[in-house]
């Protein structure tokens, strides 16, 4: 029998830009949650990029070489309110 993957998620990261963020293998989108409170989900992002981001020492840095404006992303929610 075929195992269904399950979604990774991570609980919050030691990072001063990164919050925590979920992985749904059989879609293969990224979801990132930062510490401004906005969250984006990245499409077709291959595992093995995904255990590259978590095993980096700074996640903010791997994000920015790595994952942004490589997948195409869609913002689910804006930063907090409370914030300036």
């Amino acid at each position: 029998m075929r195992q269904v993957p399950v979604a990774v998620r991570y609980g919050f990261m030691p990072s001063t830009v990164i919050r925590r963020f979920l992985y749904e293998p059989e879609s293969r989108e990224l979801t990132i949650e930062f510490v401004t409170g906005r969250r984006y989900m990245f499409s077709q992002v291959p595992p093995e990029d995904v255990n590259a981001f978590r095993r980096a020492f700074s996640k903010g840095a791997h994000f920015n070489r790595h994952i942004r404006n490589r997948f195409s992303c869609r913002e689910l929610a804006p930063a907090d309110q409370d914030r300036n």
